[in-house]
């Protein structure tokens, strides 16, 4: 599309739409930006130096002639907006197209499901980059928006990057050419129903990651989803397939003799993984494969995933010391999250909860703490939610003390757990600085 002089709307701001109006001004469009809030500071003194005109998101905006919208992914298919231009047969696209339409050819390595998304990707970018080095990015839904690396890179002009792309369902619902080279759904449970409307209309976005995908393009197939396996066979792949399973030997990616086998090839010890819980082999095998179809060695394939400790601050391995394990899930701020990362483990959990006092009920929580050896309470939540879970916890102060009396009773084979079920507000300015905190005190014991 020549987009010159083309008038387009951008729908929600934030950093993708930022970057999308930055590709736009570039491209000599005429951009309106349609935004709740009123931008601020850098971005305002931006969008009027190069004459964007704004809008609030009163209905009367969407009444006039656009000739495209770029909607970001935080608003719903669902919405009276979005209904509205798609009643006026208006087109509408996200960055993750527009980045696309304008960008040379570049090897995409899309990443899309419910869950392990994040992890995937992370791992995905570290073996392009032992293998391609500065011709390997990461973005999408990840952080990094694709427009932004278009610009940042130089992506009109330079090819042949090799781009981890985490994609969400919002992201992948008004895409219109987007192609990767490889692509895969992770997985498929409920999720969404808010803003897609229903549980079909969500399974469906997913598939649309392989949509336009054909020849030599290769799927990588769960053969343990039963959903994933009901949504593809509904809306058919026209690319090569690859199969991978936790459970079946008939894949084309396995386990066997302890290893991630691709095409029957013994590639990836499991012991070099480090991450915990077998949703995270998952991650690991998926990353695998793809980096075997892009031609990375078994020798940078072992050496990257052995350095490799997972997204920060999401069960993230810090180190073993006497025997003893230590890992720091402070993103895990609330019990769901906590959830998840003790049911990674099997026994020998010295459990760190507390922080900001959210009100949040344990009695979920409490079905899931076979793991646990011991619970010690911090901060301005550790009284209330320790109390809550078990009869007999530690209660101490901060951080700095919970970590200490863990460490007295911790032996050989124990794991200390960072996963304080509720967010940090009381005594750091977000899960970040929490979990660096952490992270600190560990390493100088």
């Amino acid at each position: 599309m020549d987009y010159r002089n083309k008038k387009v709307l951008v729908i929600g701001l934030a950093r993708s739409g930022m970057a999308a109006i930055r590709v736009l001004n570039r491209l000599g469009a005429k951009v309106y930006l349609s935004e709740r809030k009123m931008p601020e500071g850098d971005d305002l003194e931006y969008l009027n130096s190069t004459g964007v005109t704004i809008y609030d998101q009163d209905m009367s905006v969407f009444e006039k002639d656009y000739d495209l919208v770029i909607k970001n992914p935080g608003v719903p298919p669902v919405s009276a907006i979005v209904k509205r231009l798609e009643e006026r047969k208006i087109p509408i696209i996200t960055e993750i197209e527009l980045a696309f339409d304008i960008a040379k050819p570049q090897h995409y390595i899309a990443i899309t499901g419910t869950n392990g998304k994040t992890t995937t990707t992370t791992l995905m970018y570290e073996l392009l980059k032992s293998a391609f080095k500065d011709k390997a990015l990461v973005g999408g839904n990840i952080g990094t928006p694709l427009c932004e690396l278009v610009l940042d890179h130089d992506l009109t002009q330079q090819e042949g990057y090799y781009i981890s792309l985490e994609i969400s369902n919002h992201q992948l619902v008004d895409i219109d050419r987007f192609r990767p080279q490889i692509a895969v759904i992770i997985n498929m449970t409920p999720d969404h129903l808010e803003t897609m409307g229903s549980l079909d209309a969500y399974y469906r976005s997913k598939t649309e990651v392989y949509r336009n995908m054909r020849d030599d393009d290769v799927f990588l197939l769960n053969s343990d989803d039963d959903i994933v396996k009901q949504y593809t066979e509904r809306y058919p792949i026209n690319c090569r397939i690859r199969t991978f399973s936790l459970e079946k030997k008939d894949c084309d990616i396995c386990i066997a003799d302890d290893h991630i086998v691709v095409d029957g090839e013994k590639i990836l010890p499991l012991k070099m993984i480090h991450l915990v819980g077998r949703h995270n082999i998952q991650n690991v095998m998926i990353a695998v494969a793809a980096a075997r179809i892009l031609g990375i060695s078994k020798e940078d394939i072992c050496k990257t995933v052995d350095e490799f400790k997972g997204v920060e601050h999401r069960i993230e391995f810090v180190r073993e010391l006497n025997g003893v394990k230590y890992y720091n899930d402070s993103k895990g701020t609330n019990t769901d999250a906590t959830i998840t990362a003790l049911d990674s483990f099997d026994n020998g959990v010295i459990l760190l909860v507390g922080g900001y006092e959210k009100g949040l009920d344990m009695t979920e929580m409490r079905k899931h703490l076979s793991c646990v050896k011991k619970i010690i309470g911090y901060g301005a939540a550790g009284k209330r939610i320790s109390n809550d879970l078990v009869s007999d916890p530690i209660v101490v102060n901060d951080l700095k003390e919970a970590l200490d009396e863990a460490v007295k009773i911790a032996e050989v084979g124990d794991t200390v757990l960072l996963s304080p079920t509720t967010s940090s507000f009381d005594q750091y300015s977000g899960y970040e600085e929490r979990g660096r905190h952490f992270k600190s005190l560990v390493n100088a014991l």
